[in-house]
């Protein structure tokens, strides 16, 4: 006896052309698949729109009338709905200029406060021009930045250089809080992490995309920053992220976000180190410990302003690691 025929949906992976389909069996049904879609029968194979899921003929017999089925040839392959993100996203990429002019005829004739935003939104995300790097391709990104700046890596390695001077002068200006039979000693260690950080450009490239300063950055080499949440959590829970290569407007809001010390510099590290120093009875400071947690990755972490948390983080510096172990020395007899 026959099975009784039922009706699915059917579309190939190249187009979002859809063809209503009866079969009683999943060969049935493959068979007309490849008839409309002009596929070989062989190697062919039937999957779910949604996820991507092969179809074995019990699976199919389970499944609800008028499911959306891809029909893939040989060779081919379905990752459910991102596969057409991804094709929506590469006719925007081809078409971007066609798709933002379109949005704004759109827009002039639009009344309705909700789809006038999301227009607005459409035209400002699409007319980003994160690939261009130099002040002739993306002039506007430029605007209000002194003439100094030819093109986007400077200017936010200059931002992140400027942050660590922020903490240099932040940690000099302490010695006032040292004792006087100290400071000597803590001036010595201002010195010494001042070189240290001359010596690798003030960390700039903590914001450079730039592909040979792959190591410690904290971006992609598209440019893409990602919250690192509250110090306290594992990750960001509102997902923030930012691209400041992108437009002016991404780039001004970007100097809001914080580079965070989880151990707090004004509350631990630093008032530590001048306690160290105080302390130290003939033992060297390890200062290169300080200095990575008050101008390294080790301590710094990027975070959206309204992640940053203002509180006091109870978190207090490694008393294992403050001074450096003394080497042995041995005479000879």
């Amino acid at each position: 006896m026959a099975e009784p025929l039922r009706p699915f949906r059917l579309r190939g992976c190249a187009g979002p052309q859809k063809f209503g389909v009866a079969a009683g069996s999943l060969r049935g049904l493959l068979r007309k698949g490849c008839r409309l879609l002009q596929l070989p029968l062989p190697g062919s194979r039937l999957c779910l729109y949604e996820d991507g899921t092969e179809l074995t003929e019990s699976y199919f017999r389970a499944r609800p009338r008028q499911t959306e089925l891809v029909v893939l040839g040989p060779g081919q392959s379905w990752r459910g709905c991102a596969s057409d993100i991804e094709r929506l996203l590469a006719a925007f990429c081809s078409q971007q200029d066609a798709v933002v002019e379109a949005a704004r005829r759109l827009l002039t004739d639009e009344r309705a406060p909700h789809r006038q935003k999301l227009l607005a939104d459409l035209i400002h995300n699409l007319s980003e021009n994160i690939l261009a790097e130099n002040k002739e391709d993306d002039k506007k990104w430029f605007e209000g930045l002194e003439s100094r700046f030819k093109n986007k890596s400077s200017y936010l390695r200059h931002s992140c250089e400027s942050r660590m001077r922020g903490y240099m002068r932040e940690v000099s200006g302490f010695i006032s809080n040292v004792h006087p039979a100290a400071r000597d000693a803590y001036r010595g260690i201002i010195e010494l992490m001042a070189d240290k950080l001359k010596s690798v450009k003030y960390n700039g490239c903590y914001f450079d995309r730039r592909e040979d300063e792959e190591a410690a950055r904290l971006c992609t080499a598209e440019g893409w920053f990602s919250c690192q949440g509250p110090f306290d959590k594992d990750e960001c829970p509102c997902k923030h992220s930012i691209n400041p290569y992108s437009n002016r407007e991404s780039r001004i809001l970007f100097s809001t976000w914080n580079l965070d010390h989880i151990i707090e510099k004004k509350r631990a590290v630093v008032p530590e180190l001048a306690e160290a120093v105080k302390t130290r009875d003939g033992r060297e400071v390890n200062w290169e410990y300080f200095y990575q947690l008050l101008f390294t990755l080790d301590n710094l972490k990027l975070v959206h302003i309204a992640c940053h948390k203002k509180t006091n983080h109870n978190l207090s510096c490694d008393k294992t690691r403050i001074y450096r172990k003394r080497k042995q020395t041995h005479e000879i007899s």
